[in-house]
């Protein structure tokens, strides 16, 4: 297995630019990308990765963070990316953090409460590396694999509710330390009835989807950069 609040008229009112490779950041707003393979887009062109849609529509708006720094890798739990964080020696200066963190947790049946602390810690690390600041931190939940055609023949009802459980964790911790949770669980669920969402692999998502997830953390984003 690969790693997995806004408005719908935030949502509509963003337009993602073609893809392409953002310009240099401006002082404090170098991007930070951590996560497995939904953040480093397995079975996506580079360009179609959902960080890289983002920076891209914040260039647009005016917004210049650069080309995202991504730290993930397709199959890491919270456990691998904490190893490879602490061991990146980076700045702590980033003026946008986003996790998007967990499905590989699930897909290996460990435990709610092994993830919550490593997420936690990731969290509070997360906040060091964003200026010191939770709020610079986006949190985005783990989308539902059971939907997709790999789940084909296993015990699609179990997948969802197990993840909607690691989602929980996820939204009361990323809210308790004081960062934005963007809600893209429902957005996976379309694959059901557009498979154009999904990658050749059928287990992980188009850079249509990845477009979406963008899409809706652009507002929180925006916001987040402007203050």
């Amino acid at each position: 297995m690969a790693a997995a609040c806004s408005s719908s008229d935030s949502e509509e009112a963003v337009v993602m630019p073609a893809p392409q490779v953002p310009s240099a950041p401006t002082p404090s707003n170098a991007y930070l990308a951590l996560g497995d393979s939904y953040t480093i887009g397995q079975g996506v062109a580079e360009k179609e990765r959902w960080p890289v849609y983002l920076a891209n529509a914040l260039e647009q708006g005016g917004i210049k963070v650069g080309e995202p720094r991504i730290i993930a890798r397709t199959g890491w739990t919270t456990a691998d990316l904490l190893y490879a964080v602490k061991s990146a020696n980076l700045t702590k200066n980033y003026g946008l953090i986003s996790l998007m963190i967990g499905v590989n947790n699930q897909f290996q049946g460990r435990s709610l409460e092994e993830f919550r602390g490593q997420f936690r810690e990731l969290l509070t690390i997360s906040k060091e590396l964003a200026q010191r600041n939770a709020r610079n931190v986006l949190v985005l939940t783990i989308p539902d694999w059971g939907a997709t055609p790999f789940a084909t023949g296993s015990d699609r009802a179990k997948i969802s509710e197990q993840i909607q459980k690691f989602n929980e964790v996820i939204k009361t911790e990323a809210q308790a330390a004081g960062s934005t949770v963007i809600d893209v669980y429902d957005l996976s669920l379309l694959v059901k009835d557009a498979p154009n969402l999904l990658a050749p692999d059928g287990l992980h998502y188009s850079g249509l989807m990845h477009q979406r997830w963008a899409e809706r953390a652009y507002p929180e984003a925006r916001k987040i950069l402007q203050d």
